[in-house]
């Protein structure tokens, strides 16, 4: 993370609900504004990630996104509105996100992340949000991130439920082990056509909302340095019985330093 310039005025008045609390304060929403945030998907789970991220007052969010906004979309990606039909995504939300924020700088990469222009991608960013929609760029981004040290936080929907994981398999844990890699929890994707895709399964639209919102706390706690991380926890919220229960995991024997 970079030093960023004191507060403005705006941002101090902007901010003032962040700052009155100990542990963010003055030092925390500067550590936020000088921070960068890359999300893979601006999507049903980036959409709100990205709001509150820039309502926060992130520095500097990047979206990686090669899609266009489609009429199916509008009941859960709540960055985009009817006349955004068929622009590109990272145009139209970084159009909203400078309503919402101008103090936020917005980095728009019309592009699929591939092994190729990945590592040098993130590389420019200190934490990744993944709310891709399918295993192969899922494993994709935890690998490449795992591979830059980068942390990453992993978002994932089905139907009426959720799951979140933050992925630290670069750094060491209260235990003196290295925290597990997304591989310990999902060692292979699973085969092709074994998990629905949202538009044959369904979403439930404030699932991705629900998501989106813990995935933005995650990042801020983890810019700001507050808070327990998900880091070896799995999260998983059932939003039709209304359950939230928690999964530990550890890293996997043979991948232990």
């Amino acid at each position: 993370m970079t030093l960023s310039p004191p507060l403005s005025t705006d941002e101090l008045g902007r901010y003032a609900r962040h700052i009155v609390l100990p542990e963010i304060g003055g030092p925390g929403q500067q550590r936020l504004k000088g921070a960068r945030v890359l999300l893979v998907g601006a999507g049903g789970i980036g959409s709100p990630a990205a709001l509150y991220l820039a309502a926060a007052g992130l520095g500097t969010i990047g979206l990686v996104d090669d899609d266009r906004v489609s009429l199916s979309n509008l009941q859960r990606q709540i960055l985009f509105g009817t006349p955004d039909l068929d622009r590109l995504k990272v145009e139209a939300a970084a159009e909203a996100l400078g309503h919402l924020n101008p103090h936020v700088a917005v980095e728009t990469h019309a592009l699929r992340l591939d092994g190729a222009n990945g590592p040098a991608l993130l590389a420019r960013y200190d934490v990744v949000i993944d709310g891709s929609d399918n295993f192969a760029t899922r494993f994709l981004v935890a690998d490449l991130c795992e591979a830059v040290g980068i942390p990453l936080v992993t978002v994932a929907v089905q139907r009426f439920s959720g799951s979140l994981t933050t992925l630290l398999p670069h750094r060491e844990g209260p235990d003196g082990r290295l925290y597990p890699r997304y591989r310990d929890l999902f060692p292979e994707p699973p085969p092709e056509g074994m998990v629905p895709a949202c538009a044959e399964a369904g979403i439930l639209g404030v699932v991705t909302g629900i998501m989106g919102t813990l995935g933005a706390a995650e990042a801020i706690k983890l810019v700001a340095g507050v808070g327990d991380l998900m880091a070896g926890r799995l999260l998983l919220v059932d939003v039709l019985r209304m359950r939230f229960e928690e999964i530990r995991y550890r890293r996997h024997e043979n991948n232990h330093r």
